[in-house]
């Protein structure tokens, strides 16, 4: 009963990290064509990534020839969590 319990969990955690990876992503990418910020889906991307990207930048200096590296260390980080999550569990 607790072993399905916390496959379930970490099968929902694992896909949240999935899917954070892909707006991070996505954002990234937009990041690069100036779209118009009052769009509703780049707002909600907006409001989803700069919070963490914030972090990540007052921790670590990300700027690196006028650069922004905030989205690839989320990234890494977010791999590195999901692996280690899954070599501790399974």
């Amino acid at each position: 009963m607790i072993d399905a319990l916390i496959s379930s969990f970490l099968t929902v955690l694992f896909s949240i990290i999935f899917l954070y990876k892909w707006v991070v992503i996505i954002s990234a990418i937009l990041s690069w064509v100036r779209p118009d910020p009052y769009n509703p889906i780049v707002q909600m991307l907006y409001r989803l990534t700069e919070p963490v990207y914030a972090k990540i930048r007052s921790t670590i200096p990300t700027t690196f020839g006028g650069m922004d590296l905030a989205p690839l260390i989320l990234i890494f980080a977010l791999i590195f969590l999901e692996t280690f999550l899954k070599s501790l569990f399974f």
